[in-house]
């Protein structure tokens, strides 16, 4: 059983596949605070689901694209066969991971994008270094900014990590209505940093406080 807060079809607004139709299926349950977090609506609660009920939930959509989201969908054991069956029916699967639990036994077809918290979210301590050492060149990484501090700190994991020859791409992503994308724009152009600066799209479609978007 899987215990889910949500499952819809949207817009991805995230990472290189945005502007791709795909079905989100969120996972309830986290074990970090991140100050900027926008879905501390998944922290708790739920419904619970066999895997079996949330595979048709998601065949209901008719998209072959698949994020599993939450929350921290890698708490919940149930969540590897999910990823495993969706992957056998030929779905594109997608994983939005905290960076905080390892990811080594995540089926290697999956996209993973792992974040790495920066110092501003209060939890860049918690971060499970090894699953850098575990990326696939299909995986990408997301750090989250909210200022300077946060950029220099990620610019400063980039180069030790020699992470853009590791995965398909790092994301430098502003924090909504606190971070000017313009101000980092101009500090990843001026570094000549080799990452991809990432809006959330689906907060300008919508509102950025719209649910199930």
């Amino acid at each position: 059983m899987l215990t889910i807060s949500e499952i819809y079809l949207s817009i991805q607004g995230e990472s290189t596949h945005v502007g791709r139709p795909m079905v989100f299926v969120r996972l309830a349950a986290c074990d970090l605070r991140c100050t900027w977090c926008d879905t501390p609506y998944a922290f708790t609660g739920g419904r619970k689901q066999s895997i079996e009920d949330v595979i048709a939930d998601v065949d209901r959509h008719g998209c072959r694209a698949v994020e599993i989201t939450g929350g921290e969908p890698l708490l919940q054991a149930g969540v590897y066969p999910l990823m495993e069956q969706l992957l056998a029916r030929g779905y594109d699967v997608l994983l939005e991971t905290g960076g905080h639990v390892p990811i080594d036994k995540v089926p290697d077809p999956v996209v993973a994008i792992v974040d790495v918290k920066c110092p501003a979210s209060g939890e860049s301590q918690r971060m499970h270094w090894p699953n850098l050492d575990e990326l696939s060149p299909h995986d990408e990484v997301k750090f989250v900014i909210q200022d300077r501090a946060d950029y220099d700190y990620a610019s400063d994991v980039v180069a030790r990590h020699n992470l853009p020859e590791r995965c398909r791409a790092v994301l430098f992503s502003p924090v909504h209505g606190v971070m000017d994308p313009k101000q980092l724009a101009e500090w990843i152009l001026a570094d000549r940093l080799p990452v991809r600066l990432q809006l959330q799209a689906h907060k300008y479609i919508w509102s950025p406080d719209t649910r199930g978007v």
